[in-house]
């Protein structure tokens, strides 16, 4: 095992005080969202290293952002081991996150993850474990556990305007249309339900602040090829406590949508789009026969993220959403996988305490600009 690396504070950079990020993985959300949103971050977090296997992204983005550090992933640990490095932003394909998180966790490192936090349950489990054993803070990064209209929404659900939240339903849907797509990839931990259905999965548990106890699931492909290794569909119904019911469909093979809809005794809420980062989301509220709409402005969903999980590694304090807010995802997603597999409803044992978002959590930053990306484009091809 890695020596534990010793801490450090500040470096000749001018990061002094700040926590100072290597961001692993320069695809699409890298570069569309997370770099940028560091000039919105720069109250306690510092862009100081860039790692990836394409030498013209290191190179041109090292220059755009002003990074010391731009390496290769084979010199990944000469970065963890630098000192210049306190964190680590996971932006890699779903199959890698355990792997890389890893390593930052045992040389002293924390992490910071992009959701799937891992492919199966035994891996979340080890990599929490290992945060734990080496002191070193864990965060899955949901990026919507900060942003007003979806804390909004769970405030409305949890205050009773609604009524008794009796059932929740979504769709989140887009078109894969690179047949070569790592998305589509079964070994890579591609299939809609790890990229689009885990966030339908973290609407719920959160709207309705509890975990679901049952799971029953299908998939479904057509005749295009691009869904010979993963399903272009999963549908699923989660059973909840105290009689409540959650419906979702995910896939990778129809036109976009991003819904959900929470039905109560009095009332309903509707938001859409639900998961968007790069448009404002919207309420649509009916009370007793009165419709209200609100629309919230676009922001910057990455910097709140980054000055969250920056505040827990300075103060020292488990992040919310923690390792174990990715495990409760991972955990539902991999029962949803066995009773597609299998036709039958899988039960999902003793529930996780794990805490939930609280309104407080908001932190608001202007939105920001796309910039020309280098070797990347969204998984639509858009």
């Amino acid at each position: 095992m890695p020596a534990k690396r010793s801490r450090r504070t500040q470096n000749d950079n001018g990061t002094s005080g700040r926590v100072r990020y290597a961001v692993v993985g320069l695809g699409h959300i890298a570069q569309a969202a997370v770099l940028p949103a560091f000039a919105h971050a720069r109250q306690n977090s510092a862009l100081t290293a860039l790692v990836s296997g394409d030498q013209k992204k290191l190179s041109e983005l090292s220059k755009k952002y002003n990074v010391r550090h731009a390496v290769t992933y084979e010199h990944f640990d000469d970065v963890l081991d630098s000192g210049d490095v306190d964190a680590v932003y996971i932006a890699l394909p779903n199959d890698m996150h355990h792997e890389a998180s890893l390593r930052a966790i045992e040389r002293g490192i924390h992490v910071l993850c992009e959701k799937p936090l891992a492919l199966d349950t035994r891996e979340c489990e080890e990599m929490i474990a290992a945060a734990r054993r080496h002191d070193v803070r864990l965060m899955t990064a949901y990026r919507l556990h900060f942003e007003r209209a979806t804390l909004r929404a769970i405030e409305l659900v949890q205050s009773g305007r609604i009524g008794e939240p009796r059932f929740f339903a979504s769709s989140f849907a887009m078109q894969v249309r690179d047949e070569d797509n790592i998305r589509l990839s079964a070994e890579r931990g591609g299939g809609p339900l790890y990229d689009l259905g885990v966030y339908c999965i973290n609407a719920v548990r959160s709207l309705f602040r509890d975990e679901p106890t049952q799971v029953v699931a299908m998939n479904a492909t057509g005749s295009d090829d691009r869904f010979s290794e993963t399903p272009e569909m999963t549908f699923a119904i989660l059973r909840f406590p105290r009689g409540r019911m959650a419906s979702f469909g995910c896939s990778f093979g129809a036109a976009d949508v991003g819904v959900y809809d929470v039905v109560g005794t009095k009332g309903h809420l509707r938001v859409e789009p639900a998961y968007e980062y790069a448009t404002g989301l919207a309420h649509r509220l009916k009370v007793n026969g009165r419709t209200t709409r609100t629309r919230y402005k676009k922001s910057d969903q990455f910097a709140p993220e980054l000055l969250a999980f920056s505040d827990s590694v300075q103060r020292g304090r488990d992040p919310e959403p923690s390792g174990e807010e990715g495990l409760a995802d991972v955990r539902v997603i991999r029962a949803i996988m066995r009773s597609a597999s299998t036709g039958k409803a899988v039960d999902l044992g003793p529930a996780l305490d794990v805490p939930h978002p609280d309104p407080d959590q908001e932190r608001r930053r202007p939105p920001v600009r796309e910039p020309d990306l280098i070797h990347a484009e969204s998984a639509s091809g858009d």
